[in-house]
């Protein structure tokens, strides 16, 4: 299984073939790697090659060895960058760790350099809101700056990503299976699941996600409307405290059944960032109304909360039908503030 391990720059083999294109495009890349020491970095294996390697650093002020200088009170630098893409989407794993990351640490912007030949990292920073902003180094060494303001809203979800704009759209509850949830969005796993579940694969590693479904009225789902997770109870258990709210996704899209002309149109739509493999897709397109709901995952809540709770102090409707209902704008906030993210909320007057 592949993993991004959390490791200090001292337990890492800067040997490995990975290292080299590092190391031939910037003098010095050893001696500053051995400085590090202690400092800490995000690494991706896959049977012990390393295939992705991010390091982050916080700075303050000012950032003068770019054109033109960056000034801000906090600014997280991604020092160094990189990934072997090799069929998963683990990318955009690492461009959610660095959001994770800017809003734990309240940053004002986030700025990475990048080598005008990498295209494909690119493209990626850009999705997700980092735009030109001016240059580092000169000749051969030129690199371009990105950079990301972390309190702009654009109204594209991506760019805003891990922004939630909560202004002018719906807000609902979607219910998910447990055999699903957790391998689907591994940053909502339960404490008491095993985290062994969670395998290097699209769906887990893309911050994008497609969810199928048969439930009615998720087809009413637009662009930019909010829904909060609700991990359904395991089976033979009781809802009540087994139940439970775990994150919170923003809808790009809802596909009907209906807008596929044949079941390899639909499966080449949703492999890519579904939980589902062809056989479950082959199934859901059987049952002739499936939906395919394409959103974003913006954040675990770091207090997950159980049914009992959503009900008796959030004010839910215990009879109503929990697999998919809209939520009042003051529901969908005590669910917020409940669970600790209401720093990703943006226009809430």
């Amino acid at each position: 299984m592949n993993n991004i391990i959390h490791k200090n720059f001292s337990e890492i083999d800067i040997t490995d073939p990975f290292f080299n294109s590092l190391k031939n495009d910037y003098a010095g890349f050893e001696d500053w790697f051995a400085k590090k020491g202690s400092q800490d970095a995000f690494v991706q294996y896959d049977d012990n090659r390393i295939i992705g390697f991010l390091y982050l650093k916080i700075e303050e002020d000012v950032v003068d060895d770019v054109t033109p200088k960056i000034y801000a009170n906090k600014i997280l630098k991604v020092g160094t960058f990189k990934i072997e893409a090799h069929g998963t989407k683990m990318g955009e794993q690492f461009i959610k760790i660095i959001m994770d990351y800017a809003a734990n640490e309240n940053v004002d912007v986030c700025y990475v350099t990048i080598f005008k030949k990498h295209e494909s990292l690119i493209k990626l920073v850009q999705q997700f809101g980092f735009e030109l902003y001016g240059t580092k180094g000169k000749g051969e060494k030129e690199e371009n700056v990105y950079l990301k303001q972390m309190e702009k809203i654009t109204g594209d979800i991506k760019k805003d990503f891990p922004l939630i704009n909560i202004r002018e759209v719906k807000k609902y509850l979607l219910s998910i299976y447990p055999k699903y949830h957790s391998v689907m969005f591994p940053d909502s796993i339960l404490t008491t699941e095993n985290k062994s579940i969670i395998k290097d694969v699209s769906y887990t590693n893309s911050i994008q996600k497609i969810y199928v479904c048969t439930m009615d009225d998720v087809e009413s789902l637009k662009y930019g409307d909010i829904v909060v997770l609700y991990r359904t109870a395991e089976p033979g258990r009781s809802a009540e405290y087994s139940a439970v709210a775990t994150s919170v996704c923003v809808v790009e899209s809802v596909k009907k059944q209906s807008e596929f002309s044949s079941f390899e149109e639909f499966y080449d739509y949703a492999s890519k960032y579904s939980v589902f493999d062809r056989e479950d897709l082959r199934y859901w397109f059987k049952k002739g109304c499936c939906k395919a709901i394409k959103m974003t995952y913006n954040g675990a809540l770091k207090k997950r909360i159980v049914r009992h709770e959503l009900i008796e102090s959030i004010g839910l409707t215990r009879d109503q039908y929990w697999g998919f209902f809209e939520l009042t704008d003051a529901q969908f906030l005590r669910i917020i503030e409940t669970g600790g993210l209401d720093k990703l909320l943006r226009n809430k007057e």
